[in-house]
């Protein structure tokens, strides 16, 4: 779950993950021959080849898991049995891929005799996100999966995608994360992830003709820079880069909040954030919208965004613990009244990331 800092992970940027207490549990058994064998307590039975080409299903995660694990040398080049189990709810923005690969990769490494010491989680969130990418065909950027492996309890992840570095952060105390479930399922390979990402690079492009030099990513710009910026950018790309670069300095300035002691000024920055990605990204949905601007009015609301790529998904709440239960049971109510639909919700701390059972 990411508290702040959406879009920002494949433009180099900052993001704020934590890992949540919802999980998948993988269990694997190696075979000697190349089949992949899997059973999933919500999707149902597949098999392939390992080497087959991705037939797109759930499965394709965790072939390209094992392919690219087996590439690093980590694993042997073998088919495998795999059973899943997960309460983590699919196409909502909670990284239920990125859960996936990452119980793969820890079973597979488990299963072929390494110990969990024996390799660096940075790299192997590097290799999750290679098999994302170049297997099943989504162009995501680093945070989900490192958030998922790296995340320590009771804090967030400041993460600098550029350098893949981190350091936790503690969350406040008092303070429960509520999540509610728009209902409305994204589909990260429909494209339009994708559309945003080629609206960043054309961005990008455009930075550079303006500043005469190189840059690597959109997140090398300050927010002084734009201004600069709009006499080569046609309007949907200014639009892009303005919200890149204003939700580095979001997350920053959330992360500065919490180490001072300012839970409001850390909710402001989480308003803007998604306002920003109303407008600027457009990427939020009319139940996301609702979501987050009725939390405003509710009493022990400090923050709220939408979470994930967007395009449906989730929202995220942080409301003051003896708020909670009063905050979520009106939240929902007014959702229902005007969706005609009560939406999932959970609550969660910041929880450890994927571990061997």
């Amino acid at each position: 779950m990411n508290l702040i800092g959406e879009h920002t992970d494949y433009n180099g940027g900052f993001v704020f993950p934590a890992a949540i207490e919802l999980e998948t549990r993988v269990s694997v058994r190696p075979r000697a021959d190349a089949l992949v064998r899997g059973c999933s307590r919500e999707r149902g039975r597949a098999q392939a080849q390992l080497h087959d080409p991705p037939a797109g299903d759930w499965l394709d995660y965790a072939r390209g898991t094992a392919r690219v694990l087996a590439d690093a040398g980590l694993v042997r080049d073998t088919g495998f049995e795999i059973a899943v189990s997960s309460d983590l709810p699919e196409g909502a923005g909670l990284s239920s891929s990125a859960a996936l690969e990452a119980g793969t990769a820890l079973a597979l490494i488990a299963a072929a005799g390494a110990r969990e010491t024996a390799f660096d989680r940075p790299e192997l969130a590097r290799l999750c996100q290679r098999a994302e990418v170049e297997f099943a065909g989504v162009p995501c950027g680093i945070m989900d999966q490192y958030a998922v492996l790296c995340s320590v309890p009771g804090s967030a992840l400041l993460l600098d995608c550029a350098r893949v570095e981190s350091r936790s952060v503690a969350l406040p105390d008092g303070i429960e994360i509520l999540i509610f479930d728009t209902g409305v399922e994204r589909a990260l390979r429909e494209g339009r992830y994708a559309v945003r990402r080629a609206e960043c690079t054309r961005a990008l492009e455009g930075a550079r003709t303006a500043f005469g030099r190189r840059l690597d990513s959109l997140s090398e710009l300050a927010l002084a820079d734009l201004a600069r910026m709009e006499r080569v950018l046609d309007p949907v790309a200014m639009r892009r880069a303005r919200h890149v670069v204003g939700e580095n300095a979001r997350v920053l300035a959330l992360v500065r909040a919490f180490e001072a002691g300012d839970p409001r000024a850390a909710g402001e920055a989480m308003f803007a954030s998604h306002q920003s990605l109303r407008v600027d990204y457009e990427v939020t949905v009319p139940e996301s919208d609702a979501l987050v601007e009725d939390s405003r009015s509710l009493p022990g609301c400090i923050g709220a965004r939408m979470t994930g790529a967007g395009f449906g998904g989730c929202t995220v709440h942080l409301v003051e613990a003896g708020h909670a239960r009063a905050f979520a049971t009106e939240l929902a109510r007014r959702f229902l009244e005007r969706f005609g639909r009560t939406p999932r919700r959970w609550s969660s701390r910041a929880a450890a990331g994927a571990n061997l059972i």
